[in-house]
């Protein structure tokens, strides 16, 4: 069984607690004017145009939980354009009350499956690609559903820049092991761990980094370059 990128699957929960009041709000008024809508199959964005000042450059989370890494990355970067994708609705909410409270201007969600976005974007149009955390999907029968994939790492190859950026963290053991022997068998991708435990200085902390360390799982932070273009 293979992901296929251009018709992806999502398996997993899309909204948890009752929102409230506030949250709801953002959700209703904030997220509209945030949104990407869903391209079609021979829709092409233009990840620059979707930010009322033009960025320098543009990056992607997939997966961004509870918006703390993107909204710390966004508000120290504002020449840069943050687009974040995430279907589970708290966490969407979470990330609406960050960019409300600090007057983000520079990012716009995707409020769907990544791999949805993902073929709609110009070749060479991110200059950074992060997956913080993803569900490590621990099964064997489920490693497929991982989205650290050979058939994803093929997208994400042809969208960054050369040179470009794609980080990757996990607390997982079952999921380091993959991504590391996934990644290093790519041949567009270069690079590793740059920290097993400690995080690195410039990633922004997240909710599931605090609570691995308090479960006593140090996590593994790592960054390949896109090579060979």
């Amino acid at each position: 069984m293979t992901t296929d990128p251009q018709d992806p699957r999502f398996h997993g929960r899309r909204r948890g607690k009752k929102l409230r009041n506030r949250a709801q709000g953002l959700i209703n008024d904030l997220l509209p004017r945030l949104a990407i809508p869903e391209p079609g199959p021979d829709d092409r964005l233009d990840p620059f145009a979707l930010f009322p000042n033009r960025p320098r450059a543009v990056w992607l989370e997939v997966g961004f939980g509870g918006g703390e890494h993107l909204a710390a990355q966004a508000a120290a970067h504002p020449d840069i354009g943050v687009i974040g994708c995430e279907v589970f609705l708290n966490g969407i909410a979470r990330l609406l009350v960050h960019v409300d409270e600090l007057a983000l201007e520079n990012v716009r969600l995707f409020p769907e499956d990544a791999r949805r976005l993902l073929p709609a974007l110009p070749e060479a149009s991110l200059e950074k690609a992060f997956v913080m955390f993803p569900d490590p999907w621990p099964k064997t029968r489920h490693s497929a559903r991982r989205f650290i994939h050979p058939e994803t790492l093929d997208v994400l190859a042809r969208l960054l820049i050369d040179s470009g950026e794609l980080r990757v963290a996990s607390d997982d053991p079952t999921y380091i092991d993959w991504m590391l022997t996934v990644l290093a068998a790519h041949p567009l991708f270069d690079g590793g761990v740059i920290s097993a435990g400690p995080r690195p200085e410039g990633w922004p902390g997240t909710r599931y980094e605090a609570k691995a360390h308090r479960e006593g799982r140090p996590p593994t932070w790592t960054s390949w370059r896109r090579v060979g273009r």
